[in-house]
């Protein structure tokens, strides 16, 4: 039997904690304004749906291999994460942002192949949840729309507080970038624990 409400908290809680698509939408909405970083959001959108097809493709796969897998998602994600918690805590009190850094689609896409936590989002919904009970196609594909919608939305739900409160961080930029690179390396250490 299909435990819908279990799944929902599952999906909800993963995409709503902190993590590199969040806390760089934040970062982004913060200095950018929402609008201006919403090529950011819609390109983890993307991101997310290349990764999540993937995952479910190859899901059975993945889940046999998955301590090996895990070992490299892992050391290589956190690494990511440390470098992003470094490069937010050495940022500029500035939050005025010149033409040049905007936050791009591409950079959103390209940030969903390195980040472990929708891999394991991914991985552990769909071993979980879905192919106990639902194997077929058309089946997989409304769940991999639902894991993208719904992992994706806290990217958004960031970004809009980051914009809501670019004054807040204008005032506090030290204290906001200190907090966000801290969140970045509970996310990395995270990982091992």
């Amino acid at each position: 039997m299909f435990a819908l409400a279990d799944f929902l908290i599952y999906c909800f809680v993963c995409a709503y904690t902190p993590g590199a698509n969040n806390i760089l939408s934040m970062t982004y909405a913060s200095k950018l304004g929402f609008r201006r970083s919403f090529r950011f959001n819609y390109g983890v959108t993307i991101g997310f749906l290349i990764v999540m097809s993937g995952c479910v493709i190859f899901s059975s796969t993945l889940y046999t291999l998955l301590p090996k897998v895990k070992i490299v998602l892992q050391i290589a994600g956190g690494g990511y994460m440390l470098y992003l918690a470094w490069h937010i805590w050495k940022s500029s009190e500035n939050l005025e942002t010149s033409e040049k850094k905007e936050a791009t689609v591409l950079s959103g896409i390209l940030l969903q192949f390195i980040n472990p936590k929708i891999y394991i989002y991914a991985i552990t919904a769909m071993s979980l949840y879905i192919l106990p009970v639902y194997q077929s196609p058309a089946a997989l594909v409304v769940f991999t729309l639902i894991l993208t919608i719904i992992g994706s939305s806290g990217s958004y739900v960031w970004g809009a507080c980051g914009s809501v409160f670019c004054k807040f961080f204008t005032r506090h930029t030290k204290l906001v970038n200190g907090v966000m690179a801290l969140l970045l390396v509970y996310c990395a250490v995270s990982l091992f624990l």
